[in-house]
């Protein structure tokens, strides 16, 4: 094949055609368009309500995922003043320190690591389970941190 054959267009392709020019009225509404207004809502309707933040449940399940959500949910005033809140949170930090001295075991070179791996697969358990039910809206009360979160958040299992 020759070089005039790449380079020339194929037949029945019309290489120099300008794309269609836009319409005249482009962008503006079509001639018999009326705009039609809503009816005025009937009387006594209440506007819904805008959302205040985050539902009970899911501000509880955020409060487990590491101990930053818990503390802030400690110190932020909309849910400091909820006592499941602030249960769930607390639970969540005496999780925290009870991983934070867990990792001392691993010190001790076999039996350590031996603790280590089954505490930490046991709170690992303990925190999905805490997660689930805190997003369902109820609580796992682990047996001795769950008593103490109780006693200082004022929340009634």
């Amino acid at each position: 094949m020759s070089d005039e054959e790449f380079t020339s267009n194929p037949s029945g392709h019309e290489s120099n055609q300008q794309p269609a020019a836009e319409p005249a009225g482009w962008g503006a509404p079509p001639p018999n368009y009326t705009q039609t207004a809503y009816p005025p809502p009937p009387p006594g309707y209440a506007q819904p309500m805008a959302a205040t933040g985050l539902s009970d449940n899911t501000a509880c399940a955020l409060a487990y995922i590491t101990f930053i959500p818990a503390i802030i949910f400690l110190l932020m005033p909309p849910y400091n003043q909820k006592p499941i809140i602030k249960f769930h949170a607390i639970q969540e930090l005496g999780i925290s320190v009870v991983l934070f001295i867990l990792s001392f075991f691993l010190v001790i070179p076999i039996l350590g690591l031996l603790i280590y791996f089954v505490g930490g697969i046991s709170l690992l358990v303990i925190w999905v389970l805490c997660i689930i039910k805190a997003s369902q809206g109820n609580a796992f009360k682990i047996p001795f941190l769950g008593n103490f979160a109780a006693e200082q958040s004022g929340y009634r299992i």
